[in-house]
């Protein structure tokens, strides 16, 4: 399998596009080929400035943490776990999450070996092992393997609160699904969809799609943020969260980080959304289910 990479900078770095596809090979997809660390690291560009936020090892640590907690079981369950601990390690702000560039250095330069052993698909009877998909290394923000967890607990959070991340990413197709839609950037409605999980009124894969759907077909017609409107957006809690990263403290393995002190959603706009999705879901058809158990 590919091992962690032998040479790891101090600092954190980006790569192009361009540069991180000469480094993924057929080899590394199949898990059989391991990174040329030293070889990367002399054309990535190391990121500016010797500020906290830029070290790479934190970074690291954090997904040697999570190979030791999850290794014996379903890759996927890393994800709840690791996404609001990456979020709060890198303290990022939503222009520098944009950067493609860094998300190919984390997950060529930093943990290949994690990609590779959360994204390499379970082999099924009889047929040889699939390789891990080229997106989860190099990819849009909905694929890639670490851009979609920053990206997860960036629209998950309710403000400090990364509770709504864990809940999110503990189901895969609200993972998967959500990220790829514009609709979930209106923080009532992703904090409305997480409250029908915990209501138990979706809970399956299927369930959560057919949910999404409806939400996202509806918002052509209803403008969720006029309807369920979301306080103003507060920049200067971002900046003392990201300033405060000098003097913080490593991310505890056990207990939930705290993310900026933004105001939470507020409580009568999600309310609001929760029982309209309810309403849409209760008419959705969902594969597998009988139509009495409709709500």
């Amino acid at each position: 399998m590919t091992a962690r990479p032998e040479h790891l900078p101090e600092r954190l770095a980006r790569i192009s596009d361009m540069q991180a596809a000469e480094f993924i090979s057929s080899g590394l997809l199949a898990g059989r080929e391991d990174v040329p660390s030293i070889a990367l690291n002399k054309v990535a560009e190391p990121l500016e400035g010797d500020d906290e936020r830029g070290r790479l090892h934190p970074v690291r640590e954090l997904i040697d943490e999570a190979l030791r907690e999850f290794r014996g079981m379903r890759p996927t369950a890393a994800d709840a776990w690791l996404a609001p601990r990456l979020h709060a390690t890198l303290r990022l702000s939503r222009r520098e999450a944009a950067d493609a560039g860094l998300w190919s250095y984390l997950a060529l330069g930093v943990a290949p070996d994690y990609v590779v052993w959360r994204h390499r698909p379970e082999p099924k009877a009889d047929e040889a092992p699939n390789g891990v998909a080229r997106k989860r290394f190099l990819g849009p923000h909905h694929t890639q393997a670490f851009a979609r967890l920053w990206w997860a607990a960036e629209l998950f959070r309710d403000g400090s609160d990364y509770g709504p991340v864990v809940r999110a990413c503990g189901n895969q197709d609200m993972l998967n699904t959500t990220l790829r839609l514009d609709v979930i950037d209106h923080r009532p409605t992703a904090q409305a969809l997480v409250r029908l999980m915990d209501r138990k009124i979706v809970q399956t894969g299927r369930e959560v799609n057919a949910l999404v759907a409806a939400v996202n077909a509806s918002a052509a017609t209803l403008m969720y943020d006029v309807i369920a409107p979301d306080v103003e957006y507060d920049s200067e809690a971002l900046r003392d969260w990201i300033a405060a990263a000098e003097a913080s403290r490593a991310i505890s393995r056990h207990v939930l980080p705290e993310g900026p002190e933004e105001e939470p959603a507020p409580e009568g706009a999600v309310e609001s959304l929760a029982a309209h999705f309810e309403g849409l879901f209760a008419d959705v058809s969902v594969r597998g289910r009988a139509p009495d158990e409709r709500g």
